[in-house]
């Protein structure tokens, strides 16, 4: 159903704000506040799968454990991961903070941070900018946009989201991300606000799956962060208690359109690449395949130099074990943008026949071992992304 814009205060119930706290050395904003109004209130989260983990993800896993989240705080230009005890005690204080100033208890504060790992966040102006962001705070389409401006690092855009059901409730979402995109999850944050009625367990199951199959299968550069975090709040404001497989199903398709916004903005990428594994035993076999072509280098130049290389694919496939994915090397198909340019293990049609001109690059693996397709999202590796990974320190 068409609305009027997209972002966290779509759902009613939600008021957002972004504002400049000096936190990077710019001029640009660099904290946003969402807070749940609801009285029906629902959450969940899942994190990054890093063993070495940011502070604010440390402190948001137990506040989700005990209690339902009102409110997220949002930090860019400084991660505050790996800051030991005193960066968890600055997580602790920007929790306490938009608390004081919400009415909520701390455990009902969701802390997110994004930026450099290893340096400590100058606590004086966050805790400033809190208490600026929270004075600004508004249901309006202004305060998503600057909401979700506030939160990119090395992002060129903002991602938001925003969709109406015809049953009347409504998701909205913002992230952030263009590097370091890999499970679990991406160098990502991301707040997805709902208005449906929900209630913790399903939130969390809902966001668990959706998460599975869109950001974990989104994997640009084969490096996980420290600060992976994907919140989900619910406000129940609209009324309305959507079946569990609904609103999965519109929670995936969110994630989806968010995790496509991220790899369109990948650092330095030219291509976008689609790669479908088909026919595996099951979706872990399927999932091992296409992870191993996403993260190989001399696929990912290949494609960038507009080559349809497939021995390179058909050689990665083979590195994946046959006791975690069974197929017979003699019977793969794979095919380039539409043209099988490997057939039953050997030369398929000719590959001068595979224009490799678009942003959009289509790979599809047939194992023909099983009847379970599974797809992942990756790009190409440019000139681009190695100037910038080699200026941004992260």
């Amino acid at each position: 159903m068409t609305h009027p814009f997209s972002g966290v205060t779509l759902p009613r119930g939600f008021v957002a704000s972004g504002v400049a706290a000096a936190i990077k050395s710019n001029d640009s904003r660099d904290l946003a506040l969402i807070v749940n109004a609801g009285t029906n209130r629902a959450s969940a989260g899942v994190f990054t799968s890093n063993r070495v983990v940011a502070a604010p993800v440390t402190l948001t896993r137990r506040h989700l454990a005990t209690s339902t989240a009102a409110a997220v705080v949002l930090n860019s230009g400084g991660a505050n991961a790996c800051t030991g005890p005193e960066g968890y005690e600055d997580a602790v204080s920007m929790a306490r903070q938009v608390a004081s100033l919400a009415g909520l208890d701390t455990s009902e504060v969701a802390v997110c941070s994004t930026g450099m790992i290893g340096t400590r966040l100058p606590m004086e102006r966050v805790l400033s900018g809190i208490e600026s962001a929270y004075g600004q705070l508004d249901a309006g389409s202004q305060a998503s946009t600057l909401a979700a401006d506030a939160i990119r690092t090395t992002d060129t855009v903002s991602k938001t989201y925003g969709q109406t059901t015809q049953d009347g409730w409504s998701i909205g979402a913002m992230a952030k991300g263009a590097g370091m995109l890999a499970p679990g999850l991406a160098t990502m944050l991301c707040v997805l606000t709902t208005d449906a009625v929900l209630d913790n367990e399903v939130a969390q199951r809902s966001l668990t799956e959706a998460v599975r199959t869109t950001f974990n299968r989104t994997d640009s550069d084969g490096c996980m962060s420290t600060n992976d975090s994907v919140i989900l709040l619910a406000s129940g404001e609209s009324g309305v208690r959507p079946d569990e497989a609904a609103f999965a199903e519109e929670l995936r398709v969110a994630c989806l359109d968010l995790a496509q916004q991220l790899l369109a903005d990948a650092e330095g990428a030219s291509h976008d690449i689609e790669i479908t594994v088909a026919n595996a035993s099951s979706q872990d076999a399927g999932e091992a395949v296409s992870r191993a072509v996403a993260r190989s280098n001399l696929f990912k130049t290949a494609v960038f130099g507009n080559d349809p290389n497939w021995g390179r694919i058909l050689s990665e496939v083979g590195t994946v074990p046959e006791s975690v994915a069974p197929y017979d090397p003699e019977k793969i198909d794979v095919s380039i943008n539409g043209v099988m340019v490997c057939r039953n293990g050997g030369v398929g049609d000719d590959r001068n026949l595979v224009d490799m001109s678009p942003r959009r690059v289509d790979i599809r693996i047939d194992l023909k071992a099983g009847n379970q397709d599974v797809v992942l999202w990756t790009n190409d590796l440019t000139h681009d992304y190695v100037e910038e990974n080699s200026a941004y320190s992260s």
